[in-house]
């Protein structure tokens, strides 16, 4: 399929800060056979909207935000919304075959706040079994009344993440959750791992090396395992770094890019073209990336070795609307092995000369007795 991306990302909303208010104003402009259900509210009176697109046999539901602060998939289903307005052969056969039911913010309250948790402090992921908090009892009623055949957990995970030992970012993870301690694959199970199979062959061929496989520690108070352990294929998408983008336009392409490959593969009923051992020949996710890496500093009152490095992480702090990207000192230490996005090496000049025209690192590690 040829597509052109541009011509149907959703243009109103980009960067990481999206609430409730824009998806309502994107929402009142889709075509009238987009059925838009107020499922319920959260913690804080906000409306949680569904959108139902679709008159096909074949269901999948797929929710976003859940943790509030986790936006770009977000943006991914809008994008796909709009792919599904067009008139192209596969779009048609998607809304034939398959019907979806899309909840594009689960944690509202968390999504104005900027926080992964709801309002009363609480991790949705966490609340699967006990249901303590509405937002969890929205999702299980929409579960319950909807009866998913496939359901898209859709997150966004730290720019700390890389593929196996490369330093490659980690820009698209996937999991087939665990359904049971053991993590063995049951029929269920083994149909996501073929389906993120195939999304994977898909990415390879935009983002070589840059997809990871997630942590499949077993915990049936997340919602993946719970609908796992339910016998409906779940897949959990994971939205990671693309350099330079830390608003995350680029990744919000890929995760566009597969889920509509996802959608494709079920709506075509072709899973079985998928080896499922080819699952686990994706790498898993690691933790060795820092947002800024600067190696060979000094330390006031320290007999520190050449060698010496400083790793910076970005705080997203929510100011006057925006997402503002501050940084921590976050290690000290032999940094080898560990990799920045972004790297400064003091022995060199060309980079010695940037750095000093970075105030905000320069009295960030000053503050720290730390100089170039």
């Amino acid at each position: 399929m040829s597509l052109n991306y541009k011509d149907i990302q959703e243009g109103t909303i980009t960067g990481r800060y999206v609430t409730h208010k824009d998806i309502d104003l994107f929402l009142s402009s889709v075509p009238n056979d987009y059925k838009i259900r107020t499922e319920g509210a959260s913690v804080e009176e906000r409306p949680i909207k569904s959108i139902t697109i679709g008159k096909g046999e074949l269901k999948i539901m797929m929710w976003s935000q859940m943790h509030g602060n986790e936006s770009t998939t977000t943006k991914a289903v809008l994008d796909l919304m709009n792919f599904l307005k067009s008139d192209s052969d596969l779009a048609r056969s998607i809304l034939t075959n398959c019907t979806l039911k899309i909840i594009p913010i689960l944690n509202p309250d968390g999504a104005m706040a900027y926080t992964r948790v709801n309002a009363n402090k609480v991790d949705l992921n966490r609340d699967a079994q006990e249901r303590t908090q509405p937002e969890s009892v929205v999702l299980r009623e929409i579960y319950g009344d909807f009866r998913p055949d496939y359901c898209f957990n859709l997150h966004d995970q730290r720019t700390i993440f890389n593929v196996g030992n490369t330093p490659r970012p980690a820009t698209v993870s996937f999991l087939a959750p665990a359904h049971d301690p053991e993590r063995s694959i049951s029929k269920t199970r083994g149909i996501s791992m073929q389906l993120i199979v195939a999304m994977n062959e898909e990415l390879q061929k935009h983002i070589p090396g840059q997809v990871g496989r997630y942590d499949d520690g077993f915990n049936s108070n997340c919602v993946g395992d719970t609908f796992q352990m339910l016998n409906i294929p779940t897949i959990l998408f994971e939205s990671g770094h693309f350099p330079k983008d830390y608003d995350r336009e680029e990744t919000r392409k890929y995760i566009f890019t597969a889920l509509l490959k996802a959608i494709e593969v079920i709506s075509k009923s072709t899973i079985g073209q998928y080896n499922l051992d080819s699952y686990f020949d994706i790498p898993d996710n690691n933790k060795l990336f820092f947002d800024i890496i600067i190696r060979n500093i000094h330390i006031l009152d320290s007999n520190s070795e050449l060698g010496t490095s400083a790793a910076i992480l970005f705080v997203e702090t929510l100011v006057d609307g925006k997402i503002e990207f501050k940084g921590k000192l976050e290690e000290i230490g032999d940094l080898r092995g560990k990799f920045g996005h972004k790297t400064y090496n003091c022995l060199f000049s060309k980079d010695l000369k940037e750095l000093k025209n970075k105030t905000d690192i320069v009295e960030l590690l000053g503050s720290n007795g730390i100089f170039f």
